[in-house]
């Protein structure tokens, strides 16, 4: 399996639950893939609806183009949590939750396009779909959505204070987690 946590494993998650609450609770995606031999990353605005993550952008884009010749994709959703501070800075970390789907993505058309533009709007902010002007006919033409399958996921987290070396326990240096969280105003 391409998405199984190799570097501490133990903090590895492979159930769908717990990939769909990182997907759904984040705001943004990076998606990466290779063109011509190039890799690129490009942050998106998703939705997930079902056992899918839903992109969206240009038919003109490079992501849309390689997607829609079949290239393999990874989009990753994280979420920073805390900034970890031990007394050394060799055990500095981040409390974090991450997810990772790998897949081969498709087009979408008709009323699944419009469903998941409805989905990827509402995602960003809850109900502004029902008050917003809804796309015409020549946006529609403009905008590609991408449908990615979440066969291939899982999430991977980091929780807790720093692990402090044995030899630092002498050290007069603060260290605990400086706990971040996003607002919305």
């Amino acid at each position: 399996m391409s998405t199984r946590v190799r570097r501490h494993p133990e903090r590895g998650a492979y159930d769908r639950q717990t990939v769909d609450a990182i997907l759904d609770d984040g705001f943004l995606c990076h998606v990466g893939f290779v063109l011509d031999g190039q890799p690129y990353v490009i942050p998106m605005l998703h939705a997930r609806a079902g056992d899918v993550l839903y992109l969206h952008g240009s038919p003109a884009s490079r992501l849309v183009q390689a997607l829609a010749s079949g290239a393999r994709v990874c989009a990753t959703v994280t979420h920073l949590d805390g900034i970890v501070l031990a007394k050394s800075v060799f055990n500095h970390s981040v409390n974090y939750r991450s997810a990772v789907v790998l897949g081969s993505a498709r087009i979408v058309e008709g009323d699944e396009k419009l469903a998941a533009l409805e989905a990827i709007v509402n995602h960003v902010e809850p109900g502004r779909w029902e008050v917003a002007r809804q796309p015409n006919d020549k946006e529609l033409r403009t905008t590609e959505v991408i449908a990615l399958p979440l066969d291939e996921c899982s999430a991977k987290i980091r929780t807790g204070p720093p692990t402090e070396s044995p030899h630092d326990d002498d050290l007069d240096v603060p260290s605990g987690v400086v706990q971040l969280r996003w607002i919305r105003e």
